[in-house]
């Protein structure tokens, strides 16, 4: 049976702190659950919407890596207290069996009321939760001895991790965003060619000159030692505004022509002066280079087009702005491109692709597993399949599929069949050892 209850004025002051942590462990439950689920740019647009509590919402999710320790060592320091306390007043008012009640009070009634209730509201109402609690939670994580505490308990944790624990970095991952885009796009809360557009964002910011630039074979360029009229009628058989010019050879590019520039040398009776008279500075860039940061040095030199270099210094090829662009928003084709597929799908799980289409696009595509590694193109897979210039014709197999070397432009693979890989052919059964019929 229960002892006799024994409760003084001490343990009265106990229990209503007890119920004053444990509003405050709710509201630190309700606060966790409402801030991880507001990302830094929903708190941009509340800024922006002018609502009540959004700034200090913003100044808290800008850096969650710094905030959310301190709100969860607040919770967790308010639960345990008010635990222990609980543990202290019964057992001295009813003894042992009032430790085993204070511990059903404690599974029960603190994890209903403090715990589960107030993040199922703040997942139900998230925004409101969150702007409702943001001016609360600046002045907690703003405590100094509270943050300190948090701090020396987080290098704590460090010291006995691998690698002494997880530095600041990012909460949410490329992967994580991608998911976010195709879960958004299934929806129907963003269209598909806004999925698209971010999936093209993000791989943005990993792809290199060399993977976007038009290859050292392809370039169209004008000797300087080329009269004005001579340049312009490339330019304008190609069909482009600006070519290099390269002195000594295709490595040696000293500058880049304008077509504008030539037609206005003409109408100033130049036509017969040597085009470097009306040449450009050229901008180079390496192959390695980020196309982002292409870009934005493009666009701080106001120039178009870029020549590219290997490590060696020579000419790997050219970028234009609007390769850059096309890595955003896909191709763009102007009257002079011609309309051809660089990928098209022929009947019996055939496909037909342009030797410079990256293996990862076809592997994005198709669902294709084929490897990558040094080479970029599937024409340079190929090559390193074979070991060697194919001929038309020629092929080697890879992963389930047999990659065929369809055009051959000089030594240049121009255009591949992608297809099945043939079975083994079956060996016919010997004849069985016999003197005959």
């Amino acid at each position: 049976m229960l002892a006799t209850a024994r409760f003084s004025g001490t343990d009265a002051a106990l229990l209503a702190a007890v119920l004053v942590l444990i509003v405050f462990s709710a509201l630190f439950a309700l606060s966790e659950t409402a801030l991880t689920r507001t990302s830094r740019v929903k708190a941009m647009a509340m800024v922006e919407e002018q609502r009540r509590g959004a700034p200090a919402l913003y100044k808290l999710v800008e850096h969650p890596e710094r905030n959310l320790p301190v709100i969860l060592f607040a919770l967790q320091m308010c639960t345990l207290v008010a635990a222990t306390m609980v543990g202290v007043v019964a057992d001295q008012a009813f003894g042992p069996w009032g430790v085993v009640l204070a511990t059903l009070f404690e599974v029960v009634f603190i994890f209903v009321f403090a715990e589960l209730a107030p993040k199922i509201w703040a997942v139900q109402h998230s925004e409101r939760a969150a702007l409702l609690m943001a001016p609360f939670l600046v002045a907690v994580v703003s405590f100094p001895p509270l943050r300190w505490a948090t701090q020396a308990l987080i290098k704590l944790s460090n010291l006995v991790l691998p690698g002494r624990g997880l530095k600041e970095g990012p909460y949410v991952t490329e992967e994580e965003l991608l998911a976010m885009a195709d879960t958004a796009a299934d929806e129907a809360v963003i269209e598909g060619e806004e999925r698209k557009l971010i999936h093209s964002i993000i791989d943005f910011g990993d792809t290199v000159a060399r993977e976007v630039m038009v290859p050292r074979p392809d370039m169209v360029t004008v000797a300087s030692a080329a009269t004005v009229r001579d340049a312009a009628d490339i330019a304008s058989t190609a069909g482009f505004s600006r070519i290099p010019v390269y002195g000594q050879g295709i490595d040696d590019i000293v500058g880049v022509v304008y077509v504008k520039d030539m037609m206005r040398a003409e109408r100033e009776d130049k036509a017969e002066e040597p085009v470097t008279l009306v040449m450009r500075q050229a901008q180079f860039v390496p192959e390695s280079k980020r196309v982002a940061e292409v870009m934005r040095e493009m666009q701080a030199g106001k120039q178009h087009l870029a020549i590219v270099v290997d490590e060696y210094g020579g000419t790997a090829g050219l970028i234009t702005l609007e390769d850059v662009l096309e890595e955003l928003v896909g191709e763009i084709s102007d009257e002079y491109d011609v309309d051809r597929p660089l990928l098209e799908h022929l009947d019996d799980d055939r496909i037909q692709v342009d030797g410079r289409v990256p293996v990862d696009e076809i592997n994005e595509v198709t669902g294709f597993d084929l490897p990558q590694g040094d080479w970029d193109t599937v024409g340079g897979l190929l090559y390193h399949l074979l070991g060697r210039v194919p001929v038309e014709g020629e092929g080697a197999d890879c992963n389930g599929h047999r990659l065929i070397a369809q055009k051959v432009d000089g030594r240049r693979i121009a255009q591949v069949l992608i297809a099945p890989e043939a079975p083994p052919a079956e060996t016919p059964a010997s004849a069985p050892d016999g003197d005959g019929q």
